[in-house]
């Protein structure tokens, strides 16, 4: 099960939400297989809709793009990555964040 926030509304980089950090996508060398991330399907970008899901593998060769890095998520759809959700690591199940209680 994916745990999301309730409320990432701003397309800002380096957004501050609770205690995480949430990254945009220009960068390669921040997406990595099996992040969490949003996506803008070509079909959604006059409309700027995101599409959450898994990075299964990534398609943009270049270290840097403006409108975001090409992925595969792991449902297939194709897209740029607009967000970029942090990765805890889980402790019984649940996920850890440090420092929080």
């Amino acid at each position: 099960m994916i745990n999301w926030p309730t409320n990432p509304s701003s397309r800002t980089q380096g957004v501050h939400y609770g205690a995480s950090k949430i990254m945009d996508g220009q960068g390669r060398e921040n997406v990595k297989i099996g992040s969490k991330v949003e996506i803008v399907l070509k079909a959604d970008q006059r409309t700027g809709k995101l599409t959450r899901g898994i990075v299964a593998e990534i398609l943009t060769s270049s270290a840097f793009h403006h409108r975001g890095i090409k992925v595969r998520l792991k449902d297939g759809k194709i897209g740029r990555v607009q967000k970029i959700y942090p990765v805890f690591p889980e402790i019984n199940g649940q996920e850890y964040q440090e420092g929080l209680t």
